[in-house]
């Protein structure tokens, strides 16, 4: 995990690091006539649609569930937190190879290139949950203070993101066809996960599989506070927490061992 070595480096380095976060929230609306309202436009479409087409034109249920917006909740709730998930996931793997650059050529920390991953993506999923969670005022739904709990199960889902996506990223500096094998199979394991189905309509039988998969307890935790309005099944997350900590835990221990290498390489 972070040393107080580490925070002391990235405390030192905050300006680096907020500045890289800003700049490149800048860069990704650059030369558009609308510039940073797309950051808000983008997702209140998405939010739109979803709501419009699921509730009103197709008028899917989930089961048991009388409200109208249940399923649009339901999508969205796992549509986004997986969003997080998977931006972390798909920029980590890829980070010092994106910044081979600034690798060889400034001496600063390199756990400060995880950090501005994280705070990138965190920015980007505060705009559109914020925006979500307008929507969920204004119709009705919002689940009151069990909302909060969605804290710590968004935490949980950023440590295994940046975890894992720490130990690819070493390995993808070495072994390049592990951030493009890794693409193809982030695409699999969306569909393994229950996002855009509910799991009881699962079988028995693949249902147990899917006990196996670390995204599948998060996703459901978060739906079950944003549709249900009910506190997670903590017992189901601690499974997923140890997983979180054992790959942060690897991803630091490969990070620091093969730092030198990986310049060599790059």
């Amino acid at each position: 995990m972070i040393s107080g070595m580490m925070m002391r480096a990235l405390w030192s380095y905050r300006g680096f690091v907020l500045g890289s976060v800003k700049r490149e929230f800048q860069a990704k609306y650059r030369n558009t006539m609308l510039g940073g309202a797309w950051a808000v436009l983008s997702p209140l479409a998405m939010i739109l649609v979803y709501t419009l087409i699921f509730s009103q034109v197709m008028k899917s249920k989930l089961p048991g569930d009388t409200s109208p917006y249940g399923y649009s909740i339901y999508l969205c709730a796992g549509i986004l937190s997986w969003g997080l998930f998977s931006e972390i996931l798909a920029r980590a793997q890829g980070m010092f190879l994106e910044n081979a650059n600034l690798l060889k050529k400034i001496s600063f920390p390199r756990i400060c290139l995880p950090v501005i991953v994280v705070l990138n993506a965190l920015s980007n999923f505060a705009i559109i949950f914020g925006l979500f969670t307008v929507f969920l005022l204004a119709s009705g739904q919002f689940p009151g203070a069990v909302y909060l709990l969605l804290a710590p199960v968004i935490l949980l889902q950023v440590m295994l993101a940046i975890g894992l996506g720490m130990v690819l990223g070493v390995l993808n500096v070495f072994f390049r066809d592990v951030g493009q094998f890794f693409t193809i199979f982030l695409q699999f394991w969306f569909w393994l996960t229950p996002i855009v189905y509910p799991i009881s309509i699962v079988p028995a039988e693949v249902r147990a599989a899917m006990a196996w998969n670390p995204m599948a307890a998060p996703i459901q935790a978060c739906q079950d506070i944003l549709v249900s309005g009910r506190a997670p099944a903590w017992g189901e997350l601690l499974g997923p927490a140890v997983l979180a900590l054992a790959l942060c835990a690897l991803g630091m221990q490969l990070f620091r061992r093969r730092a030198g290498e990986m310049v060599d390489e790059l």
